[in-house]
């Protein structure tokens, strides 16, 4: 019972720091919406407070093919 309270706790407070991590971007601000936007801002949400800790995680879209013609 105890570690599904700390764990929840845990899990609400690495979220909320995730939200400020948004808002210290300016990724709330109303730009244009598109799909890009909405996943940049849940990506830092979900990993803003490893950014806090010196990790620096960083995502790299891997090579797209060239349409044919």
């Amino acid at each position: 019972m105890r570690v599904r309270i700390v764990l929840s706790t845990f899990v609400v407070l690495w979220l909320l720091i995730g939200l400020v991590a948004s808002f210290q971007r300016g990724l709330f601000s109303p730009e244009e919406a598109s799909c890009s936007n909405l996943g940049h801002t849940v990506g830092t949400i979900f990993v803003g407070p490893l950014n806090y800790m010196g990790v620096n995680p960083t995502i790299e879209c891997p090579a797209l093919p060239e349409p044919s013609e």
